[in-house]
């Protein structure tokens, strides 16, 4: 039997119960996986309250890392015991899961199942973000909302080892020293500031290249002040709410603009390539160059608790539910 959190109907924290499950044999091209550790993310709350789309009932969760347990028919680049992680997949708040080979990966040996658990899904986030929603090159400068969250934390680190100059939005004086701690140049305390005024500031009245916005509703429109001509606002999440719809001959009247809405989920799609995304992750976390910080550990049993205090903006770096 597996300790599962499963949501039967959608809603709030309370909507996760945890349940024990069995868990069979793994099929043909799936493995049986032992988790050590679950990642939170903000998509895990866009599922639980029905913004995202899963047949029901389902279990919640993205990313996890363990040892293999079991290996189904066809699989033949993976063994038991061996220690895995995976970025994307329904169903990780659980201590026994059965998933498709295809989407797991072998951990090198310097990261630990709890450093995978908080980096997959943040950390290959991170890296299409940087390396691939647009050229970004040693100079640049780039404005990252919520950089004091799993995804910000890690993005500080890369691009401050890939020379791009962030500029960070956090609540509060103590997360913008954490921004500034993980290698922003600056760090705009939205409740105290207006991050407009203050990022052209910092930029000379010129703007910035690129607007990394997983806020959402709260910041989208004022996101696009903060791009000079022809930069490029990338909206990857809506904590704060769905953006409305809007005129997008404002992309014209504010310089022509360029907006994309990417997903890790198009990125993770083919194997080869979310696999080498993967590698580039972490050699950069090997190297030291990125530090997988975890803010905040929680008993899966306590999944509701996790999702309040990630709701309230009350958590730093990355989270892991302990399996």
């Amino acid at each position: 039997m597996s300790k599962t959190i499963v949501v039967e109907t959608p809603g709030g924290p309370e909507a996760m119960k945890l349940v024990d499950r069995p868990v069979g044999a793994p099929g043909p091209g799936e493995v049986r996986l032992r988790q050590s550790a679950a990642g939170l993310n903000f998509a895990d709350v866009y599922f639980r309250t029905g913004l995202y789309k899963a047949p029901l009932p389902f279990t919640p969760g993205m990313e996890g890392a363990g040892v293999v347990e079991a290996v189904g028919p066809g699989v033949t680049d993976l063994r038991p015991g061996q220690r895995v992680a995976y970025p994307w997949g329904l169903g990780a708040y659980a201590q026994v899961r059965l998933i498709a080979a295809d989407k797991v990966v072998a951990l090198p040996d310097v990261i630990s199942d709890e450093q995978a658990a908080a980096m997959m899904l943040k950390g290959l986030t991170a890296q299409y973000l940087l390396r691939q929603t647009l050229p970004l090159s040693s100079g640049d400068t780039i404005l990252f909302h919520a950089a004091a969250g799993g995804v910000g934390h890690i993005v500080c680190q890369w691009a401050r080892h890939l020379g791009i100059e962030v500029i960070g939005t956090a609540g509060g004086p103590e997360k913008c020293a954490l921004v500034r701690a993980a290698g922003a140049a600056h760090a705009i305390d939205y409740k105290a500031e207006d991050f407009v005024a203050r990022t052209r500031e910092l930029t000379g009245g010129k703007g910035v290249k690129a607007v990394f916005d997983s806020v959402g509703k709260d910041t989208f429109m004022r996101s696009l002040d903060c791009l000079r001509p022809f930069g490029m606002l990338v909206a990857f999440g809506q904590s704060s709410g769905a953006v409305a719809p809007f005129d997008v001959l404002a992309l014209s009247t504010k310089g022509s603009l360029y907006l994309t809405r990417p997903s890790l989920a198009t990125y993770v799609a083919e194997r080869d390539r979310w696999r080498a995304m993967a590698a580039e992750l972490f050699a950069v976390v090997a190297s030291g160059a990125v530090k997988i910080d975890i803010g905040q550990r929680y008993p899966l049993a306590e999944a509701g608790r996790a999702h309040q205090e990630l709701e309230a903006r009350r958590t730093t770096a990355a989270s892991v539910l302990i399996t």
